[in-house]
């Protein structure tokens, strides 16, 4: 009901566009017909007004955990991670990572060529109520470099003075 064209519209000139982005349709229409076409027409989901804000954000959660596209292999220059089977491998050469180190470099793989804060790393890596005041990113960064970097021409892994941490095989 939306002015000039119908949310099924909006919806089938967003599929036709192959474009992958969850869809939920919020609507007072309520019958088995139309939550049929909207669902059978693309959308990922279907509400109907009126409805609880908290059961809204916990299926936009959902939406957004099992839409959000995955690649199962992330490349940067010559690094290459294998989010399946857990493995990095740079210039054709494995290396191994414990844990945390795999779940530090696998987030600055999904945020190449993009600086990232040190307080978004301890909030995505660690727990979000790591003590802060820890040098434990630096510690794992250092760890990281030592597999990553060294022997190579081209290190990958740099600091941004007063932002953070970059991976990119174009220095900041």
């Amino acid at each position: 009901m939306l002015p000039g064209r119908s949310g099924f519209q909006v919806l089938r000139d967003i599929r036709a566009r192959k474009a992958e982005i969850p869809v939920m349709i919020l609507t007072a229409k309520d019958s088995i017909d139309e939550r049929v076409t909207g669902l059978d027409g693309g959308a990922d989901d279907y509400m109907v007004k009126p409805f609880a804000l908290a059961e809204l954000a916990a299926r936009l959660r959902a939406l957004l955990r099992r839409g959000r596209p995955h690649e199962s292999t992330l490349h940067v220059a010559d690094l290459e991670m294998d989010t399946i089977r857990r493995a990095v491998r740079r210039a054709g050469r494995s290396i191994d990572l414990k844990p945390k180190e795999y779940a530090l470099l696998e987030f600055l793989m999904r945020h190449s060529d993009r600086p990232v804060t040190r307080s978004l790393i301890i909030e995505h890596v660690w727990d979000i109520h790591f003590d802060s005041i820890s040098n434990v990113v630096e510690v794992h960064i250092n760890s990281l470099r030592s597999k990553i970097d060294r022997g190579f021409a081209v290190p990958l892994i740099h600091t941004v003075r007063g932002v953070g941490y970059i991976l990119t095989a174009s220095p900041p």
